[in-house]
């Protein structure tokens, strides 16, 4: 019966079978130890038997084993525990030596990010590497768990699409049986549809953006969050929901994985309930007060300001997340409802910032047909053509007040952690230059 790493400490004084990976060999002392992983992490084996030191002989890295032995109490070794008298069996042999040391730590300089993903097979292998992950894994769940605990019903949406959601050219076009196809750069459309079906939905999926970006905020194919609800009262209400969801995953985050974002030099979480809120103008204003550049005839916020804006929540307002809303109709998409409180000069909409950079953009939709019809007219889009037939559809039949937000999975759980470049977020990430592993 296999007893798995963390196990072994409850088995102190019985002969123990545990499975996994050649992790590390050294000697000490005359005496030879090896580390055996599996998922649960790292069981310490003390070898004696000359016999059994010699199967270690020429033995790489990462050979499947199946070790045998007693567990002994030792406060030293991981998990408290470790296995002496120990009977080696080799499951699976691996005859190439490793391309790089996976129980020492793996370097992200950015001079070294081709380095470590051209050996993301190996590299993942690492302990603190699946930190990052597991803890992405954690993020996600909780996600999940928030928006169905709100009733929020989870849908998949097709990836290959006729056109473009949000119009533009960054799209990746492919044949599709004699046919135009791009890979969807959003489920924007397809997520407003189903507000007609489920009142409340949510998607987490690959979607495309054929931008060419070489920056540490970009790649080609991104994993977003997207929900979308109906029967929504205003604009505020649609960025509760967000602040709500943000709040509670962050906080998990926090209490149920603290160690393992200590140990990835996480920055301490400064977050509030209500998080702050400031106009683009307001952003403007201050950003230029405080640094001396003025950005007051800037339509967007630059990258700059992001950044400064965060950092002046945080001193001012104890909370690191913060919402930038109200922005310029000059940034408005066609499907986002102009402000009637100002004749339309902005929009409802805000983006979510954290730790300096854009996370989620939450804007509440136009839902009257005719006057979105009108707003994609004047965006150059145009009604008629297939892709929005179907789209424009569910309009015709009825959809209620309705928002939502497009919420950037990567970026999140980059910032969470504390690192310098979304591709670090991501097990296989895929930039203009990267198609492999």
């Amino acid at each position: 019966m296999r007893t798995l790493s963390n196990e072994v400490q409850a088995h102190i004084g019985e002969t123990v079978t545990v499975e996994g990976w050649l992790h590390k060999k050294r000697l000490l002392g005359g005496l030879t130890f090896i580390n055996v992983r599996d998922r649960r992490g790292l069981v310490q084996v003390v070898i004696k038997d000359k016999d059994e030191v010699e199967k270690l002989r020429g033995m790489q890295i990462g050979t499947v084993l199946e070790v045998s032995g007693t567990a002994v109490e030792e406060p030293r070794a991981p998990g408290g525990a470790e296995l002496h008298d120990a009977k080696i069996t080799v499951i699976v042999p691996v005859l190439d030596e490793p391309p790089i040391e996976i129980d020492k730590p793996l370097s992200h300089k950015s001079d070294n990010l081709d380095t470590l993903f051209d050996h993301r097979v190996v590299g993942l292998r690492n302990l603190q590497e699946q930190k990052i992950f597991k803890i992405r894994a954690a993020a996600l769940r909780y996600f999940r768990d928030f928006l169905t605990q709100h009733e929020f019903t989870e849908i998949n949406t097709p990836k290959l699409v006729g056109g473009a959601a949000e119009g533009g050219t960054e799209v990746f076009k492919l044949d599709y049986f004699g046919q135009e196809a791009t890979l969807a750069q959003s489920p924007q459309l397809y997520k407003q549809i189903m507000v007609g079906v489920f009142e409340r939905v949510f998607e987490i999926a690959p979607v495309f953006r054929a931008e060419l970006s070489a920056t540490t905020r970009h790649v080609s194919e991104v994993t977003m969050l997207d929900i979308e609800f109906g029967f929504v009262k205003n604009h505020e209400e649609v960025l509760d929901m967000v602040q709500n969801m943000v709040f509670y995953v962050l906080s998990k985050l926090y209490e149920e994985h603290g160690a393992d974002l200590k140990s990835l030099n996480a920055p301490d979480l400064v977050l509030q309930e209500k998080f702050p809120r400031y106009t683009v103008a307001e952003i403007h204003e201050l950003y230029t007060k405080g640094t001396g550049t003025d950005t007051t005839t800037e339509k967007d916020l630059t990258p700059d300001e992001e950044k400064w804006i965060c950092e002046y929540a945080k001193k001012h307002d104890g909370c690191e997340a913060v919402f930038a809303t109200e922005f310029p109709k000059e940034t408005h998409k066609f499907y986002q409802m102009l402000n009637p409180e100002d004749d339309g000069e902005t929009t409802l909409s805000a983006d979510l910032l954290f730790r300096g950079v854009e996370i989620s953009t939450a804007p509440m939709r136009e839902y009257h047909h005719d006057k979105l019809v009108e707003q994609m007219q004047a965006k150059g889009v145009d009604p008629d053509a297939p892709g929005f037939k179907y789209y424009l559809q569910a309009f015709k039949h009825g959809l209620p007040p309705h928002g939502g937000c497009g919420f950037g999975i990567d970026r999140f759980v980059e910032k969470t952690i504390g690192l310098a470049n979304i591709k670090e977020a991501i097990l296989f990430p895929r930039d203009i230059n990267r198609l492999t592993p």
